[in-house]
């Protein structure tokens, strides 16, 4: 027998032992007055004279994560997930119940404690322990080396133990859970409506890419999980809604890598009668802001290196960004034939339809993406690669649309949204055709959407934002596996080892 089925087994025989004198080893409920945290924010100020004179009496849950025997007295730390109480433990002082739940404690069990609170003699906060009730007991140990596991996918996979052992993943949630809050405070503060859209959809549009498929048995059709919100979003405009946010979780059958889970959360918003360069000034102002709420600075660590969240920000179009960081001549970028000459001789992979606009944005990923470390605003994408946006006046090659960029991510995605019915349509014909040349990313045609747009939609802007890796951003991960609470995972082999119990 292993060592971890020795301690299971151990535990087992505890929780055993527990039911025959008549304690419940998992009670549906304990009634606390406050968990650690709260109980060091209420009284963490009072020194030892005052916690004597005041004999403040609480009833306090928490796991156990250490336990130390002194003689007739012991120690043990309960946590609530963000910090823990000390609680001191006199066996002579327990009744027979409190005495039996004290003797079949394991690091691990949740337990609550009742008593008095003091200092020891070094200072520390302290519960003097009257009574103790058993609130779960834990059947497998803590791995408490799991900080240290260089198999970094057994956190992923076992998230609930990564957050007990790891403080600073429960950190990283937290911020995330700051920003979304965030975002929505200062879209409320400008008016808009938060709404809900359908996350499956009998024709899956909004964005470029590939969708997952799933079927609805009642109705004998073929439904797509979301790849985007838009064109739901922007229904709502026509309707008459003109500031309108979604906080989403999509799906894009796509590679994973530490920038993409098939499974992630945007921020969209859609404002009547603005344009792009709004949204631009608006985006650069609010990331400001919440890096300074957030963090307290407006700068933040990224990989060794520190990226400045101070507006303005750099706007460069996407030809000013090839030239300045892949040194291609300007007039090089004018030519379809050109740019394939010159993504050949760099050994890029070409595009599966070679058009300008896609054959732009490839030399466009290959050579430019990752130095873009600092906020950078590239702007004036091709027609071809932004079937959704309205056409630059001066330049209808190329949309009134933006890409922001920081630490080598893209990070968000808006423009001006194309209101024009009939352009809209021509534009969905141009997606089909690339999807007969072999593009199975390219835009299906909506004609529900168009028939909305002939109703008639504002003029508007539209973004999305990625919340996933504009928190990797803030918390300094790597991986967008490190931000998301449960990513995507192959399935466990049967019999996989488990993480180390010592």
């Amino acid at each position: 027998m292993s060592e971890l089925e020795n301690q299971i087994e151990h535990r087992r025989r505890k929780r055993a032992e527990l039911a025959a004198a008549g304690i419940q080893p998992f009670p549906s409920s304990y009634p606390f007055d406050f968990e650690p945290t709260e109980i060091h924010g209420r009284f963490g100020g009072l020194s030892a004279e005052d916690l004597e004179r005041a004999l403040v009496q609480v009833s306090v849950p928490g796991r156990v994560r250490a336990l130390r025997s002194h003689g007739k007295t012991a120690f043990m730390d309960l946590h609530d997930g963000r910090s823990k109480l000390q609680v001191m433990v006199r066996r002579a002082a327990l009744g027979a119940p409190a005495g039996a739940v004290f003797e079949s404690t394991d690091l691990g069990d949740y337990l609550g404690a009742s008593g008095t609170l003091m200092r020891t003699r070094t200072g520390e906060l302290t519960l003097l322990a009257a009574d103790l009730t058993m609130l779960a007991k834990a059947m497998r140990p803590l791995p408490e080396k799991w900080h240290g596991l260089a198999d970094v996918e057994q956190r992923y996979r076992r998230r609930y133990l990564d957050l007990i052992v790891n403080p600073e993943s429960r950190r990283v949630f937290e911020v995330r859970a700051a920003l979304v809050q965030g975002f929505r405070d200062a879209l409320n503060d400008e008016g808009f409506l938060e709404v809900e859209t359908p996350m499956m959809q009998s024709l899956a549009g909004g964005a470029v890419a590939r969708p997952f498929v799933t079927r609805h048995n009642a109705l004998d059709i073929d439904l797509y999980l979301r790849v985007a919100p838009e064109l739901y979003l922007k229904r709502l405009l026509v309707g008459g809604m003109h500031r309108v946010y979604e906080i989403n979780r999509s799906f894009r059958n796509e590679g994973i890598s530490t920038q993409h889970n098939p499974e992630f959360t945007m921020l969209e918003f859609y404002w009547a009668f603005v344009g792009y360069r709004h949204l631009m000034d608006f985006t650069e102002r609010t990331f400001a802001d919440l890096a300074q709420k957030v963090l307290g600075r407006q700068q933040l660590p990224w990989q060794g290196r520190e990226l400045d969240l101070t507006p303005p920000w750099r706007r460069l179009t996407v030809k000013e960004a090839i030239a300045e960081h892949a040194g291609v001549d300007r007039d090089r970028l004018e030519r379809t034939e050109d740019l394939q000459a010159e993504l050949g001789s760099r050994g890029c992979e070409l595009p599966t339809v070679r058009n300008y606009g896609n054959l732009l944005m490839s030399l466009f990923e290959a050579t430019v993406e990752e130095h873009l470390q600092q906020p950078t605003f590239i702007t004036q994408l091709p027609v071809e690669v932004s079937p959704l946006a309205k056409q630059n006046p001066a330049d209808p090659r190329f949309t009134d649309r933006f890409e922001l960029y920081m630490g080598g991510m893209e990070i968000a995605n808006g423009f001006s949204e194309l209101n024009d019915p009939e352009v809209q349509a021509q534009r969905f014909r141009q997606q089909l055709a690339a999807r007969e040349q072999g593009d199975d990313e390219a835009h299906r045609f909506d004609h529900d959407y168009v028939r909305a747009l002939e109703h008639g939609m504002p003029p508007a802007g539209g973004e999305g934002i990625g919340i996933d890796r504009l928190t990797m951003l803030f918390t300094d991960s790597g991986s967008i596996r490190d931000v998301i609470l449960f990513p995507l995972l192959r399935p466990e082999a049967v019999g996989e080892s488990e993480p180390s119990a010592d």
